[in-house]
């Protein structure tokens, strides 16, 4: 004899009794009016015969028998957030298909998932990744499929009342057979609604607008050293001419007899080839790897040109080395470079998706970087937080603001948009799912269908299909461009005004030449 008190539907307390039935249940078989009766361990009734009814003016007739030994019946939820479920006139025809119906938000759909087109008088219709997976689960398990939006929005995070928002609660309120978005698996979720093995693997990222630095000029070739480093190197040039003019004149090596054959007559004459113009040029023809027609001949003078010529080695190949990137590469300047950069500054405001599954992680994260970011952007005010991907891609683009969000997506707009940027690398791992009521027949079917489509690369595909296609360069597409005057008209202004500097030189020298010349006559003539 069993017996219990009364229990009210919000209680909850459970009737202690109840598993016990439900296992002494699961345990019965016999044969009765509609065949065999047994069910399996989930409760349900396996191995019988359906018979499909169609009800009309002369009657009622057979459409359908359906053989459900397989346990093989469908729902489905699409969204994005998409979400699908049967249909309140169930049919079913020919070649075993079930009519479904999928919920999408009243927000802007989430590319490339799903994607509303048509409408405006025109029939409405979805397409996106989304869309064709389902199509192709479609083509395997033989179902159909109608897509509603889901009702909020959202794609579903707790309520203190214990309720949940988005496609989840469609999915408990059993509105919804399947969901089929970029719905990602969680723990939490997975406690209130089943899913499916991962269709995409990803992770959270952080998206920030590009900041490009200065464009490569007229005068990039400078830009390999700063102006620090030019200045030191003008002031190491003068330095080196010093001290070389100093250590010949003091060197007795260096004075030398110019005309050795009349050492007798000339016995006092002696030369010093490093004169102050001398050793100002010298270092020259060093650092232009040219050498000079002036050779070194003392100990001293050589140890000052050997120290002069290792130094200009090093300064000319970390030069070369540089100059290619800083002509054909305009450099982005990114204040941050990490999650870390990220919560140790207050400049940039950063924030995610409300009730997604990349604000739970933060919530829910333990490590210590995250619990400071997910503090921050629960104190921040205005609210940092999102209602949908576009919202917060704009505000990235119009504001000092940082967009956390799947790697998936993240990838799907920077190819789309040249003035988005992915900073770091990924914050976690994880997985996209679809989701379905908790206890629901159809996970293994599903999950089967989604393994035979990755086995099949047709996951791979639709996602190329939808991923590529945008005009923006990839980041890692580094291939060399030819360079145009825009990169290098500076060298041609340099060689401009040496030549105009030379010719100027060279007609004060004429002017000089000839009015000594005409003071020379002068003398004679007196």
């Amino acid at each position: 004899e069993i017996g219990g008190r009364p229990l009210a539907c919000s209680s909850p307390s459970i009737w202690p009794h109840g598993t016990s039935l439900m296992n002494y249940l699961r345990m019965v078989e016999y044969d009765g009016l509609t065949g065999r009766v047994e069910f399996n361990s989930k409760g349900q009734r396996t191995n019988y015969t359906l018979h499909v009814l169609e009800k009309g003016r002369d009657g009622q007739r057979q459409v359908n028998l359906l053989d459900l030994s397989l346990d093989f019946s469908f729902g489905l939820f699409l969204g994005s957030p998409l979400v699908s479920s049967l249909s309140s006139s169930f049919e079913i025809s020919l070649g075993f298909s079930t009519p479904f119906s999928a919920a999408v938000p009243p927000t802007p759909q989430e590319n490339p998932y799903v994607m509303r087109v048509g409408g405006a008088g025109g029939p409405e219709r979805y397409e996106g990744f989304c869309v064709d997976m389902l199509q192709e689960l479609a083509g395997l398990l033989k179902f159909r499929f109608h897509i509603k939006l889901v009702e909020d929005g959202l794609y579903g995070a707790p309520e203190p009342n214990g309720s949940w928002t988005g496609m989840v609660g469609e999915l408990i309120n059993r509105k919804a057979d399947l969901a089929v978005a970029a719905f990602t698996i969680t723990a939490e979720r997975e406690k209130v609604i089943d899913f499916s093995k991962p269709f995409m693997t990803l992770g959270i990222s952080i998206l920030y607008r590009v900041h490009m630095g200065r464009k490569p000029g007229y005068f990039s070739f400078l830009d390999p050293f700063s102006p620090a480093v030019w200045l030191f190197m003008l002031l190491a040039y003068l330095a080196v001419s010093c001290v070389l003019f100093l250590a010949a004149r003091l060197s007795p090596y260096e004075w030398y007899n110019p005309h050795p054959c009349l050492r007798q007559r000339h016995h006092n004459l002696l030369e010093n080839q490093y004169t102050l113009g001398n050793s100002l040029w010298f270092p020259v023809g060093g650092f232009m790897q040219q050498g000079c027609e002036i050779l070194p001949r003392a100990l001293s003078t050589r140890c000052v040109s050997g120290v002069w010529w290792a130094f200009t080695l090093i300064i000319i190949s970390s030069y070369t080395a540089n100059l290619a990137a800083f002509l054909t590469v305009q450099r982005m300047e990114v204040p941050v470079e990490s999650a870390d950069d990220l919560a140790d500054q207050t400049n940039i405001e950063y924030g995610t998706i409300h009730a997604g599954s990349t604000m739970t992680f933060f919530q829910n994260s333990r490590y210590q970087t995250y619990q400071r970011m997910w503090n921050y952007m629960q104190s921040k005010q205005p609210s940092v937080f999102v209602k949908s991907t576009e919202e917060g891609i704009a505000r990235v683009l119009n504001s000092r603001y940082a967009f956390l969000l799947e790697s998936t997506m993240n990838e799907y707009h920077r190819r789309h948009n040249c003035n988005l940027t992915q900073i770091g690398g990924l914050l976690d791992t994880k997985g996209y799912g679809i989701g379905m009521p908790l206890g629901s027949p159809f996970r293994d079917e599903i999950t089967l269908a989604i393994l035979q489509l990755q086995e099949n690369n047709r996951l791979e595909i639709l996602k190329r299909k939808w991923w590529e296609g945008g005009h923006c360069p990839k980041e890692e597409d580094h291939r060399a461009k030819g360079l145009g005057m825009e990169n290098i008209g500076g060298i041609f202004v340099v060689l401009v005004c040496g030549l105009v500097v030379a010719v100027l030189v060279a007609l004060v020298e004429f002017v000089w030449s000839s009015r000594r010349s005409a003071e020379r006559e002068e003398v004679r003539g007196c």
